[in-house]
């Protein structure tokens, strides 16, 4: 078996060799990924000046009163980070950031941590991977990535998905073009574009509702999927096929009252945790981007990739439609499309092109 060597730095401390040993056996069998850019440490006791970096362990059993309470806030303060082990999952805790997961933790979950964080991934995001890990996995296939997603952990402390059920959308969206003005909407449905999304950021009330409205009323003329991003009220006024909402509106928005309104809904995430957080609330599609870096907005997590994207498809196509998102255009697209994503969001590769007409048919070929 090759085995991929950490000789070069230390991932764990106090060196532990078994654990290491493990790290490098697992790591090997996750495949290439670019350096990541930071190099984390798992602590498995506090060291004497935690530090940026440092992801300090403490191990406690389920019930029993949290140990170190004093320190952990010190730890913080400093740029690490804690996490806190039970039988029954565990919780990342990272600036004032807090990630609970709750799940089965297998005897070499410190092991798969380290090598998910070697590939990259956010801790919160290699905390997932670390929980959806099974003891021997690295022995079963060239390529050990966990695809089940029933050995996937669960987020705490969510609140309750709506008791009714968001409608469905098609499987596979096809050419999503998000654009600015109900007029950029109705010409694009006009070329034969039948999933799009209205973002329109700033717009006095009545304007907004008119937009929407005209919008609403343009996806019901062509039989096509419009979606109205953030405005999620307006949108239940004028009957609007969907909604797309951020991962921090799913705390404010009334989904309950967005799902009794027959609307779909689409939600963004940038990772394995929003991911499951988003699934929590059944939606009508997923985002996952950014794929690659874009201007049309601040994103807040560095860009995906397509070696991500491709891992994200074969974890949930089939569970829940999913759409590319992030700085997608025309010379990306065919590579986009090969990961099996079933839809891929567009924005200035119609807004900005010479003729956006022209440029919705090149877009749409790629698709077929």
């Amino acid at each position: 078996m090759k085995t991929l060597s950490f000789s070069d730095r230390e991932i764990f401390w106090p060196p532990a060799d078994e654990l290491t040993e493990a790290a490098e056996r697992i790591r090997a069998r996750l495949g290439d990924w670019p350096a990541a850019t930071v190099r984390w440490r798992i602590c498995l006791t506090a060291p004497d000046e935690p530090q940026a970096g440092d992801l300090i362990v403490i191990a406690e059993e389920k019930g029993d009163a949290p140990g170190h309470a004093g320190s952990r806030d010190a730890w913080l303060v400093q740029g690490a980070g804690v996490i806190e082990a039970t039988a029954g999952g565990a919780t990342l805790r990272l600036g004032s950031a807090r990630y609970a997961l709750e799940g089965a933790l297998a005897e070499d979950w410190l092991a798969a941590l380290a090598g998910f964080l070697d590939c990259g991934f956010d801790p919160h995001d290699a905390l997932v991977l670390a929980l959806a890990w099974r003891d021997g996995d690295e022995t079963r296939a060239d390529d050990a990535w966990p695809t089940d997603l029933a050995r996937f952990p669960r987020i705490r402390g969510l609140p309750a998905a709506p008791e009714t059920p968001f409608g469905r959308c098609p499987d596979r969206l096809g050419l999503y073009p998000v654009l600015p003005s109900a007029d950029w909407v109705e010409s694009v449905l006009d070329m034969g574009v039948k999933t799009t999304q209205l973002r329109l950021k700033k717009a006095s009330p009545d304007v907004l509702a008119a937009e929407i409205a005209r919008c609403a009323a343009a996806g019901r003329k062509h039989d096509a999927q419009v979606f109205i991003n953030d405005h999620w009220r307006e949108a239940v006024a004028a009957g609007a096929y969907g909604v797309h909402l951020g991962q921090e509106d799913v705390h404010t928005a009334d989904l309950g009252a967005i799902a009794s309104a027959g609307l779909r809904l689409g939600l963004s995430t940038h990772g394995y945790y929003e991911m499951l957080t988003a699934l929590h609330f059944r939606p009508s599609y997923i985002a996952l981007g950014a794929v690659f870096p874009t201007t049309t907005k601040v994103m807040p997590t560095a860009p995906q990739g397509l070696a991500r994207l491709a891992r994200y498809v074969r974890l949930f196509d089939g569970v829940v439609p999913l759409v590319a998102i992030g700085g997608i255009g025309g010379d990306v697209l065919t590579d986009v499309l090969a990961t099996g994503v079933g839809s891929a969001a567009v924005v200035r590769a119609v807004t900005e092109a010479a003729d956006p007409a022209v440029a919705v048919v090149a877009l749409q070929q790629k698709f077929t």
